[in-house]
């Protein structure tokens, strides 16, 4: 059974957490002692029935202000499919939180509230949505209750996120008209909504294809560790211990060891006390080459036939997390998969304003700031570009002085 990974993003008062909630709920995949917390609350919605919003408001802030603050992670399965959510704040202040959240995400669910429509936050949610290369995106009418129902009102919210969706590059969009108050097409189709005759959200969760990328020509593994046990019995034993982060490896590929440029054959692949002939993107296992080769924690092996840039000076992205603003006199720690190595913000090309998505080239760079940059590195990296490959496109900035994660890196090009 597969598992996806889905984010809900949406403004204030949309209904993110109530829509969880009644996922959840109306999909029995409440525990008793949840259930019973559920019903002795004393939250109750205007029409006096439970407020589903309690199963993912777990701060004690959010439940008193009624707002989602940090990143609430539920699971939850049914007999297809394995499901992870992260509920994003829709507060422009916690913008870094809805990165933290959609990083590993496959799918976004972004609610649009009937009565409001397109607003700036959508814009803001779409962007952030695109930037980290969300390959399915799910708009959510809710509150439909609130507008009767009508069919013209989904519509105009269909054809001017479209427009949306063209502006800042979504493709794959699904539309569905819903209200997570009353349940209407969360788990169960709509009596209300007779006009639409696409599929509630659930079933469509179920069903949704997320392509994993287990091409072999996108093959990489970044060395986590040599393992030398050096025993009378292991005395020749030599592996290289991590996770497949794309791609796929099978015995007898060829291989290429970066930054260092050496290239071998892969001997065997060991997965626990198994031996499989292929290692698939998501796996841990052991890699052993028919060569022996100078390699350390922090390289990264890849196909032969298709390696990544590599370079000492990268322009990305920025998604800045820090209340200290970017020091570009500083020199910080990038980590790029297992490789460590110190860097300094060489420029900051613009900024973005994430609710009319113009530039801004004011430098002066701070919490929750994205735009882009140019970084120059101590050590080369080999990596790959952002929307080509966001496993190995992907990069986290620390502070070296608190060892605090302060921004997101996204890789756009080579700036040598």
């Amino acid at each position: 059974m597969n598992i996806l990974k889905f984010l809900t993003a949406g403004s204030v008062d949309d209904g993110k957490s109530t829509l969880i909630g009644r996922l959840l709920y109306d999909s029995e995949s409440i525990l008793v002692d949840q259930l019973e917390a559920l019903h002795a609350s004393n939250r109750k919605n205007d029409d006096g029935s439970i407020d589903l919003a309690i199963l993912t408001d777990g701060l004690k802030a959010e439940r008193e202000q009624g707002i989602t603050i940090d990143v609430a992670y539920k699971y939850f399965q049914t007999e297809k499919r394995k499901f992870i959510i992260a509920d994003t704040p829709g507060h422009i202040q916690y913008t870094r939180n809805m990165v933290t959240g959609a990083s590993n995400a496959g799918l976004a669910i972004i609610l649009i509230d009937a009565r409001k429509g397109v607003i700036e936050q959508t814009i803001r949610h779409s962007f952030l949505v695109s930037l980290l290369g969300l390959p399915q995106v799910v708009v959510c009418v809710n509150k439909m209750d609130m507008v009767d129902f009508k069919q013209d009102v989904f519509d105009k919210i269909v054809k001017d996120y479209k427009e949306l969706a063209s502006k800042v590059g979504l493709n794959n969009v699904t539309y569905i008209p819903v209200s997570a108050l009353k349940g209407d097409n969360i788990v169960h189709a709509s009596a209300n909504m007779s006009w639409y005759h696409g599929s509630s959200l659930l079933p469509y969760l179920e069903t949704v294809e997320i392509p994993a990328d287990n091409r072999s020509d996108h093959a990489r593994f970044p060395v986590q560790w040599i393992i030398r046990p050096q025993t009378d019995d292991l005395h020749d034993y030599r592996g290289y211990a991590g996770r497949v982060s794309s791609g796929s490896f099978r015995v007898n590929d060829k291989i290429t060891v970066l930054p260092s440029g050496f290239s071998s054959t892969i001997d065997k692949i060991e997965l626990l006390d198994e031996e499989p002939e292929v290692a698939l993107s998501g796996m841990s296992v052991t890699l052993h080459l028919k060569d022996d080769i100078d390699i350390s924690r922090g390289d990264i092996l890849v196909n032969a036939h298709n390696q990544p840039e590599i370079s000492k000076q990268i322009e990305a992205d920025l998604c800045w997390m820090d209340t200290k603003a970017l020091d570009t006199t500083h020199t910080y720690l990038l980590q790029h998969n297992s490789k460590v190595t110190r860097c300094r913000v060489q420029e900051i090309l613009y900024k973005v304003n994430i609710n009319t998505l113009e530039k801004d080239f004011d430098e002066d760079f701070r919490l929750n700031d994205i735009g882009r940059i140019v970084i120059k590195t101590a050590d080369p990296l080999a990596f790959d570009l952002y929307q080509n490959n966001k496993a190995n496109g992907g990069a986290i900035l620390i502070d070296s002085r608190t060892n605090v994660t302060v921004g997101a890196l996204m890789f756009r090009a080579n700036a040598e």
